[in-house]
């Protein structure tokens, strides 16, 4: 572990990216103390040049040598690549901050929300692994709750953005909106059916019971990230044509009674969380509203009728930033400070 008053060389891996794009706009929103930046991609991407902290820098293929000088590496390149190359950072001394979800549920590799969990991001063998971007937001808004009432069971929905499946789907999914409305027949590439004006109630690949992989993460991480494997965990995730943001219907069962007013006193007062909470209004977090920024917001909190001492709420967050680049280097400012932040178990 580098001390805490060295700068961090720091490495991008899957920089050419959406993700690896939007973690040189937090890396330099934020200010992050770092001596050198360098950014990699694979091969066919090797070459190009991004401006990054106003300097340009040429895009290297990432490989196990380019790691020699690295002290942290975010990774935002796909399972494959980091099964490969994780590995061989960590080997050359590198701090491996992986979004894929690859490494997720070792149990050796720590996976942390810094709002959840920091202290865990200390406790690493040279990987932490980011949580799927659907269970970060969703952890956000549970973890002050459950310090404050044990929950036992949770069952979402989400309703998950176009830009969670890359760039390609993005586009496929503003490509095909244009052609709907102009008459002409959508062809599915990224996603399995048409997304323009439709909501596909698969993400990734089916599992065991019949849940999506997506489906069972939610379940796992959350489980894991907030040191629980008591809590139940039911999921049905949905792909929706918004460009940003991941919306999600929340239905907690706690262990003691709690209002809507003592749930949404809790809320207020918790590190990186915004309540939205006027129905009379019609003010409640959107989409729309929670592109391009860090925190989670948390609205429509009310009593769940279905549910012994429930709440039910709705949460919406920014999957590229929160939900992966910020979230990450949010990581990396543990590491480069050496010790928890204040919101640890």
């Amino acid at each position: 572990m580098m001390a805490s008053s060295d700068r961090p060389r720091v490495a991008i891996v899957g920089a050419t990216g959406l993700v690896g794009e939007t973690f040189i706009n937090v890396l330099e929103e934020r200010g992050f103390p770092m001596s050198s930046l360098t950014l990699m991609a694979s091969a066919r991407s090797a070459g190009k040049r991004l401006t990054a902290m106003g300097d340009e820098h040429e895009v290297i293929e990432a490989t196990p040598d380019a790691f020699e000088d690295i002290d942290i590496a975010l990774f935002s390149a796909g399972g494959g690549s980091s099964k490969q190359l994780a590995p061989e950072a960590a080997k050359r001394g590198a701090v491996v901050v992986d979004n894929s979800s690859a490494w997720r549920m070792e149990p050796d590799v720590p996976l942390v929300v810094p709002e959840v969990n920091p202290d865990d991001a200390l406790n690493h063998n040279g990987i932490i692994a980011n949580p799927n971007c659907s269970t970060i937001q969703m952890v956000v808004a549970l973890w002050p709750l459950h310090r404050e009432n044990p929950i036992k069971r949770v069952i979402v929905d989400t309703y998950q953005s176009a830009s969670g499946a890359g760039r390609l789907a993005l586009e496929e999914m503003l490509e095909q909106s244009r052609g709907v409305l102009n008459g002409e027949q959508a062809q599915p590439s990224a996603f399995p059916h048409r997304i323009a004006f439709n909501a596909i109630p698969q993400i990734d690949v089916f599992e065991e019971d019949d849940y999506t992989k997506e489906e069972i993460k939610m379940v796992r991480e959350t489980q894991k990230i907030m040191h629980a494997p008591e809590i139940a965990v039911s999921a049905t995730c949905v792909r929706i044509p918004a460009a940003f943001a991941h919306s999600e219907a929340v239905h907690v069962e706690f262990t003691n009674p709690i209002t809507p007013d003592e749930a949404r006193d809790i809320l207020a007062a918790a590190p990186g969380i915004v309540v939205t909470d006027n129905p009379s209004a019609s003010a409640y977090p959107m989409a729309i509203d929670a592109q391009g920024r860090d925190e989670v917001f948390v609205g429509r909190i009310r009593r769940d009728t279905a549910l012994d001492n429930g709440i039910s709420m709705w949460v919406v967050s920014d999957n590229i930033r929160k939900g992966a680049a910020t979230n990450t280097i949010q990581i990396a400012e543990l590491l480069a400070k050496g010790a928890p932040a204040a919101a640890a178990r």
